[in-house]
């Protein structure tokens, strides 16, 4: 490991551990150019939030779900699954890693140790169960050592990937990047609590670039799994993503209705 912090004790990991589902919602969504937050934003006559929390409250192996709210935010409490008796609700953080460890200290203190958690994005509302339950067979596939580590959900690279190079104002192509073993990172991402925990509080404390629950496993020496998973599982960040999102849960709820 990078850090001066031990490794958690794994040993008593076991496949049958209870799964929390944590979702950092405490972000603004500037790039949205919208004044409502985007996790609020309707799609197919839903908030975006409640997509992303209906799939994971439909999950039979995930026994709460945890939600990090912005500290002002007025919204979440007026919709109805906020009475859900699965939700649970945290003060998040300026940064999204913030978010993710208030909800960890939560669970740290409110869940047993050898909890496994899975974080997924607030602004992912197209995960299908396929993917969700080839992400948590993880905590059961014996065929591997890495198992207690971790894994992410994970899309192949498909395009022509360019470095490009600030030149005079614009832009240029400085190579083409090889993308053979490259993977588009995705969520949810599942980690045993505690090593998550004190991956992601011994990367911030020596102030390491947090992208993503995974590259604080990284930062700590430890190689999470990557299990592929859908392309159409998509993050609403820009306003164009708005119609792709409708298209791909239109779709979702005719696959399941057929």
């Amino acid at each position: 490991m990078t850090g001066a912090q031990p490794a958690p004790d794994l040993s008593g990991i076991s496949d049958d551990a209870p799964v929390t589902a944590l979702i950092p919602a405490a972000g603004t969504g500037t790039r949205m150019q919208c004044e409502c937050p985007k996790q609020y934003l309707i799609i197919a006559g839903k908030t975006i939030l409640e997509h992303t929390l209906a799939i994971l409250l439909e999950h039979p192996r995930i026994t709460q779900v945890v939600v990090a709210l912005h500290p002002q935010d007025t919204v979440f409490s007026t919709l109805p699954v906020a009475r859900h008796p699965r939700i649970r609700t945290v003060t998040g953080g300026g940064e999204r890693a913030d978010s993710v460890l208030a909800g960890l200290d939560y669970l740290a203190e409110h869940t047993p140790e050898n909890s496994w958690v899975l974080v997924h994005d607030a602004a992912r509302p197209c995960l299908q169960l396929t993917d969700l339950n080839r992400l948590l067979a993880v905590m059961s596939d014996t065929q591997t050592g890495n198992r207690v580590q971790g894994a992410i959900l994970a899309s192949p690279v498909r395009d022509t990937m360019k470095r490009g190079v600030a030149s005079a104002g614009y832009t240029g192509i400085d190579h083409t990047v090889e993308r053979t073993q490259l993977w588009h990172a995705l969520t949810p991402q599942f980690f045993p609590l505690h090593l998550l925990r004190t991956c992601l509080q011994q990367a911030l404390s020596q102030q390491a670039v947090i992208t993503d629950e995974a590259s604080a496993l990284e930062f700590c020496g430890y190689q999470p799994l990557l299990v592929p998973g859908r392309a159409d599982n998509i993050k609403v960040t820009q306003p164009e993503d708005l119609a792709l999102a409708g298209f791909y849960l239109s779709n979702n709820n005719k696959e399941q209705t057929t």
